[in-house]
C-alpha cells in the first residue's frame, strides 16, 4: 500500500500581498525555482491544522492567529506520488518574519504581481478559484512531468482561466 502524501500549503495575505516563497535552496526540490506559499507534510497523528501552524511557524517565524480553508488539492503525477494538500489563507499573524528559511526565500509579492513569477500552471487555477469562491472547493490538478493536463474542480472538468 502507498504511503498517503498530505500536506498544507498557506498563503498569507498582508498589505495587498501574499508572503510567497522561492524554493531555491533544496537539492531534489520538486518545486526547484518555483514560487510557492508555506506549509509542508503533515507529522504522525497531526490534523491539517496543526500541520499549518507548525509548519508555518518553523518556516516563517510567524504565529497565525486567522486563518481559513479554501481547498482541497488533489495532485496526480506521472513522475510523484499522489498528494492531497489543505490549501489556506491566512489574513492575520504576529511575530517577526524570519530572514534566513532552509527551504527558500521569503518576501511579500502584490497580488497583482503573482503571475509574473513561476508558478505551478495549477497553482494559478487555485488562486483564481481563492478570488471567485467564497466556499471551500475540490481540485484536481494531473500532470504528466511538469505539464498541466486534467483539471477537475468540484467532480466536474474545469476549462476556465489559469491567466
Amino acid at each position: 500500500m502507498n504511503k498517503t502524501n498530505l500536506t498544507t500549503l498557506c498563503y498569507i495575505e498582508h498589505d495587498g500581498c501574499y508572503l510567497m516563497m522561492h524554493r531555491v535552496k533544496k537539492k531534489n526540490d520538486i518545486n526547484h525555482d518555483k514560487w510557492i506559499g508555506v506549509g509542508g507534510h503533515f507529522e504522525h497523528d497531526e490534523s491539517p491544522e496543526e500541520c499549518l501552524l507548525r509548519e508555518t511557524y518553523e518556516e516563517t517565524g510567524l504565529v497565525l492567529d486567522s486563518f481559513h480553508l479554501r481547498g482541497i488539492i488533489t495532485f496526480q503525477s506521472d513522475h510523484w506520488q499522489t498528494e492531497y494538500m489543505f490549501l489556506y489563507t491566512a489574513d492575520a499573524f504576529h511575530g517577526t518574519l524570519i530572514k534566513d528559511c532552509r527551504e527558500g526565500e521569503l518576501k511579500w509579492i502584490h497580488k497583482e504581481n503573482m503571475f509574473e513569477l513561476p508558478l505551478w500552471e495549477g497553482d494559478k487555477i487555485f488562486f483564481r478559484l481563492m478570488e471567485m469562491k467564497k466556499t471551500v472547493f475540490s481540485l484536481k490538478l494531473r500532470y504528466e512531468g511538469n505539464k498541466l493536463i486534467e483539471t477537475i474542480l468540484d467532480g466536474t472538468p474545469y476549462r476556465g482561466s489559469n491567466k
